[in-house]
């Protein structure tokens, strides 16, 4: 169990929170997260914003009833947390670009901390949030709203691609690094799935995913696949 340290309001919606605590995880991995006895039923997974010595940090989007109650967290709330889960985004060198839409940007500020130097690409579709807090880690930041934030990047201009936003972004993320390759790029794309999950550790199957070698679960397996894995089918 944790405590509340802040849930600051950000924008119309979101919120960043910190749970006091010593918890650690890698970049892109998930908590599952829960202030209420027994209803809803299911805790709600978010992924890691950010570790630090005095807690860890998460930012969430409001879209039900579970991330509704905790909006309304205030300091010194109890909380609780099982985690970390899943598999997150390798540790990589060479030319890395990150890439998120909206909410999606919430893995990747840990991921910017950690790797240092890269080139951060933000979109959101109204007012954004957060984007100064990226700014001392990136080689370059850019901020797009009310566009398209994968119309601004060339993947064979890196290494690897650190993607996370809504699921027409994947897709779109996906058939932009298969272009690439066909250019000659050898550039690695990897998806952050934003999937619905019920258990968190792989044993109800509600989070699954289609791959190339068959099912697998966002939140055992992933959220994080190499884009190549994936089959979208809408």
């Amino acid at each position: 169990m944790g405590t509340v340290l802040f849930n600051e309001r950000l924008n119309e919606g979101v919120y960043h929170l910190r749970v006091g605590g010593a918890y650690g995880g890698a970049m892109g991995q998930f908590y599952m997260v829960r202030a209420w006895s027994s209803y809803p039923v299911l805790s709600r997974p978010l992924s890691i914003h950010d570790v630090g010595e005095d807690g860890i940090d998460f930012l969430y989007h409001v879209v039900g009833e579970g991330t509704e109650l905790l909006s309304r967290l205030k300091p010194g709330d109890p909380i609780s947390l099982e985690g970390p889960l899943g598999t997150g985004f390798p540790s990589v060198q060479g030319r890395v670009a990150l890439v998120g839409g909206g909410i999606g940007i919430a893995p990747l500020y840990y991921c910017a901390r950690e790797l240092g130097a890269s080139d951060i690409y933000l979109g959101f579709s109204r007012a954004p949030f957060r984007t100064e807090a990226f700014e001392p880690f990136a080689s370059r930041l850019t901020v797009d709203v009310g566009g398209l934030i994968l119309d601004r990047i060339d993947f064979a201009d890196y290494d690897h691609v650190f993607v996370c936003g809504p699921h027409p972004m994947l897709k779109a993320a996906q058939l932009k690094g298969i272009a690439a390759s066909s250019s000659g790029s050898s550039s690695a794309v990897y998806l952050s799935l934003e999937n619905r999950m019920a258990c968190g550790i792989g044993a109800c199957l509600v989070c699954s995913v289609s791959c190339r070698d068959g099912q697998r679960k966002a939140c055992a397996d992933g959220p994080v696949f190499l884009s190549e894995e994936v089959i979208f089918h809408d």
